[in-house]
This record gives structure tokens, sequence and C-alpha cells, in this order.
């Protein structure tokens, strides 16, 4: 009897839906409006993204910080602490145009990454879909 119960018991967990991992979200990613690339790759235990080009104004003017106003895009943490959440992924999203960081969230489908900035706690949000170019 105790046999049969257990076995049921674990027919049932192998029915239940599996959690779905996340992909990995490594990668070169061109920003929607076409103006900037972001690699992101691993740092520590989360990942993180970091401009490797940039259009037109190619200095962090928006920053807040005066003393970071002067430099340069190429280099800088756009996204940050990305972690697994759900089915995609949840960080910090630093928006250079308007010198602002936002909490967001990521999901991927083939090479389109959607990326949505938040506020409010989460009652209003912003999103892009980038390309993965590689």
């Amino acid at each position: 009897m105790k046999q049969a119960i257990l076995a049921a018991f674990g027919l049932t967990l192998l029915a239940l839906p599996a959690q779905a991992q996340p992909a990995d979200p490594s990668g070169t990613y061109l920003s929607e409006s076409r103006e900037t690339q972001v690699r992101i790759a691993k740092c520590g235990a989360a990942y993180c993204g970091t401009i490797i080009s940039v259009q037109g104004e190619a200095k962090d003017v928006n920053n807040p910080d005066p003393k970071l106003k002067e430099r340069n895009l190429v280099g800088v943490q756009m996204i940050s602490d990305i972690r697994p959440a759900g089915e995609g992924f949840s960080g910090q999203l630093y928006n250079y145009k308007d010198g602002k960081t936002y909490n967001g969230k990521m999901s991927f489908e083939g090479k389109a990454m959607k990326l949505s900035g938040c506020v409010f706690g989460g009652l209003i949000c912003r999103s892009q879909t980038w390309t993965k170019m590689n």
C-alpha cells in the first residue's frame, strides 16, 4: 500500500509542468533604434550588459551625477544584475538618454530580446525589442 502511494505521488510530480529555465542571454544585441550595441555576459553570479558601440552623442550627458556627464558611453554598464526570474530575467536598466535607472525585465524569443523598464513598482513600463547580432 505504501509503495502504491509513493508511486502515485511520483507519477503526479512527473505530470506537473516543469518550470522553464530561461535561455542564456549572452551575446551582442542591437537596440530597436539601431543606435546602440550592448554585449551581455556573465558578471559574477549574474549577467550584465555593457555598451560596445553608440551612434550620435557618445558622452553620458544626461547622467544626474555631474562627474559622469563627460564619460564615454562605450564601456558603460547599461544593464546590470540580470538574474533568472520566471521564464525570463530581471535586473536594472540604465537609460543614458534620460540618465535614469529602471527596474527591468527581459525575455527572449529566437533572435529577439524584449526589454521592459518599469517605474512605480511595475505600474508604468516601456518596452523595446532588440536584435541579437551573434
